[in-house]
C-alpha cells in the first residue's frame, strides 16, 4: 500500500536529517515555512505499509505547510526507506513508538497529523498517547487493525501454518515486483494493538477520505472508524471513483484543503 507517485509541491524541500530512534537510526526532514504563523501546529506525515516519505502525497504537503505557515515532519520508519533496520523485523507497536519518539525529540507544541493507510493506524494510536498535543488528524484511506482483518482472515491454512511454524510468509503486492514480507511478530503485535471493536477516544476533529474503488481498503470501514470516535468533530468524504492511492491532481487538492482546514 505504497505512496509512490509524483509530487505536484513547488517549494523546496528540506534536507535529510537523522535520529537515533528507538529501533535504529530514522531518517526525516523537517520543513520550515518561510514564513512561520505564530501559534500553528506542526504538520506530521504517517506514510502507508512499506512506503516512504518521498511518495506524492507527503511531497505535496509541503506546499500545503509552506502555504498555511506551519512547520512539516515526515519521516520513515525503521526498515522503510532511508532508515536504518529490515522491514521485516518491523511491527504496528514498533514503528508507532519510532514515531513517538521522533516527535517528542523535534517538535513541541500542537500537532496536525496525516496518516494515509497503515499510516492512519499509527495516527490513531498516536492521537491517543499524545491527546494533549493532537488538535486535529487527516485520515487517507485509513486501515487500522488490516494485519487481522486484511491478512490474517484472508490466509488459506497454508499460509497460516507457514507463519506458525516458520515465522515468515510472502503475500504478493499489488504495488511491487517483491512480494510483502509477513511476519508472525507484524500479527502478533498488531493483535495488542487493534482499535475497531471498542470506543476510540480522541476528541480533536478528524477527517477521513476514502475512496470507493479502494481494493485494499473497504469504504465501510471509514464510517466504522467514525462511528467507534467518541469526538463529535468527524468528517468522512467518501470519493466514488477513488482507489486506495488518492493521488490523482483533485484528489491531491482535496488533501490540501482537509490539512488546510485543521491548521487553522
Amino acid at each position: 500500500m505504497p505512496d509512490d507517485l509524483p509530487s505536484l509541491a513547488s517549494v523546496p524541500t528540506a534536507p535529510i536529517a537523522f535520529f537515533e530512534g528507538p529501533h535504529g537510526r530514522l531518517a526525516y526532514r523537517l520543513r520550515q515555512p518561510a514564513s512561520l504563523r505564530e501559534g500553528a501546529p506542526t504538520l506530521v506525515w504517517l506514510a502507508g505499509f512499506k512506503s516512504d516519505m518521498e511518495g506524492g502525497k507527503a511531497v505535496h504537503l509541503d506546499g500545503v505547510s509552506d502555504a498555511a505557515g506551519a512547520r512539516y515532519l515526515r519521516f520513515d520508519y525503521s526498515g522503510h526507506g532511508q532508515s536504518a533496520g529490515r522491514f521485516e523485523d518491523g511491527t504496528i507497536g514498533a514503528w508507532t513508538a519510532d514515531a513517538r519518539a521522533l516527535i517528542e525529540a523535534v517538535t513541541s507544541g500542537p500537532l496536525v497529523l496525516v496518516g494515509s493507510s497503515m499510516g492512519g493506524w499509527i495516527a490513531l494510536l498516536l492521537a491517543l498517547a499524545l491527546k494533549e498535543r493532537v488538535a486535529g488528524l487527516t485520515l487517507i484511506a485509513p486501515a487500522p487493525d488490516f494485519t487481522e482483518t486484511r491478512i490474517w482472515n484472508h490466509l488459506d491454512a497454508a499460509a497460516r501454518n507457514a507463519l506458525e511454524n516458520e515465522g515468515v510468509f510472502h503475500a504478493p503486492s499489488d504495488y511491487s515486483d517483491e512480494p510483502y514480507v509477513i511476519t508472525r511478530r507484524l500479527i502478533e503485535d498488531g493483535r495488542k494493538h487493534l482499535l475497531l471493536q471498542r470506543p476510540i477516544s480522541i476528541p480533536a476533529p478528524v477527517r477521513i477520505l476514502q475512496g470507493m474503488l479502494d481494493t485494499d481498503v473497504e469504504w465501510r470501514q471509514a464510517l466504522l472508524i467514525a462511528e467507534r470516535l467518541t469526538g463529535e468533530d468527524v468528517t468522512v468524504t467518501l470519493l466514488k471513483s477513488g482507489d486506495h492511492r488518492l493521488s490523482t491532481p483533485d484528489n491531491l487538492a482535496l488533501l490540501g484543503e482537509t490539512v488546510t482546514s485543521l491548521l487553522g
